[in-house]
This record gives structure tokens, C-alpha cells and sequence, in this order.
């Protein structure tokens, strides 16, 4: 049953609307906040539709990623009680949000420099960097830095990578799509099963 080739075929439609710079900017603000795709999903496969705007994308993607962190930082910041704890909650994320108000204890701002690059969920950190109330220039600096390497690591990639990579991914689609959901699954069975500290 091939189920994951039909979605990328439709992304990479997507990619192509006249539109889809709007789109990408929508959700890298809202990864950064409360949405719960990683914004990467959408920037790799708009890369390979258009890799001559490979570095605007990616310019996109981080700016408004920022944006988005600033934004979550102003719900931890703000209205922690209100929306903040049901989007942890979306997340099962309490105990993760511990983690990373310790990490701020003990690494102080250089876990927003890292938090870029972490599986974690990088809203848990602008809202928990507005609930303890860290300051907001250093934040978005880290941010800015942060981010930006990523984003602009994953258009340099996919860009290097042209359309021998579109090929390559298309024949493999399937395979990698499943590969990843079991590595999730994987995942979250392993820390689910992982005593309580």
C-alpha cells in the first residue's frame, strides 16, 4: 500500500502555488508557537520545486520562525495559565517542559542556541523562556542564530542535492516514510516506558 507517495507529491504541488511563500511563512510562525509539524516539511520540498530561491526560503523560514518564538515566548510570558498548559498538554510535554526550565538553570541562554537543533519540540522552549522570564533580546538573538543554521543548512542541502535528490526521494519515498514513522513510534514507546525522575 503506498501511502506516502501520494503526500509528497501533493507537497511538492504545494511547493509550486503562487502562494506557497505565504504559506511557508504561516507555518513557521506557528511551528515556533503551537502547531505541531515541523515547518522543515514544507521548506525542504519548496527547495526542490524552486532551488534558485533556495536562500529566500530559507531567509522566510527563519524570520518568521523567530516571529512564532516571540510569539510563544509572550504566551509563557503572558498566558501561561490560559493556553499555555493545553498546548503542553496537545504535547504531552510537562515533563519535557521541567527538562528545559532546568536546562535554562543550568546552561542559562546557550539551551535556546541548541534548542534549534533538538527533537524537542522548539515551542516548549520560547514558551518556557516567557515563563521564566529571560530576556527577550538575548532570546531572539538565539533564536535568530539558531534557527537560521538550520533552516539554512536544510535549503543548502536539499539545493546541493537538485534533482538527482528529487529523483532519489521520490523512488524512495516509501521507504523513508516508513522508516520514520517506525523510528517515532519507536521513540515515544522508549521515553513513555522511561521512569518518572
Amino acid at each position: 500500500m503506498r501511502i506516502f507517495e501520494p503526500i509528497y507529491t501533493t507537497i511538492l504541488k504545494w511547493a509550486k502555488h503562487k502562494h506557497a511563500e505565504r504559506y511557508l511563512a504561516g507555518v513557521s510562525f506557528a511551528e515556533s508557537s503551537f502547531f505541531p509539524i515541523p515547518v522543515d516539511v514544507m521548506l525542504a520540498p519548496m527547495v526542490l520545486a524552486a532551488p534558485n530561491r533556495a536562500w529566500r526560503l530559507a531567509a522566510i523560514t527563519t524570520v518568521m520562525s523567530v516571529l512564532g518564538g516571540l510569539f510563544g515566548y509572550i504566551i509563557g510570558a503572558y498566558f501561561f495559565d490560559l493556553y499555555g498548559t493545553a498546548i503542553l498538554d496537545y504535547f504531552n510535554a510537562h515533563e519535557t517542559f521541567d527538562g528545559v526550565q532546568a536546562s535554562y538553570l543550568k546552561y542559562g541562554m546557550l539551551i535556546v542556541l541548541v534548542a534549534g537543533f533538538t527533537p524537542v519540540p522548539y515551542k516548549i522552549f520560547t514558551i518556557a523562556s516567557g515563563v521564566i522570564g529571560i530576556a527577550v533580546v538575548p532570546f531572539l538573538f538565539m533564536s535568530l542564530i539558531s534557527r537560521g543554521a538550520r533552516f539554512f543548512l536544510v535549503a543548502g542541502l536539499i539545493k546541493m542535492g537538485g534533482s538527482k535528490l528529487e529523483e532519489t526521494l521520490y523512488k524512495k519515498v516509501e521507504l523513508i516514510g516508513w522508516v520514520v514513522l517506525l523510528l517515532i513510534v519507536f521513540a515515544v514507546v522508549l521515553y513513555t516506558s522511561l521512569p518518572a525522575s
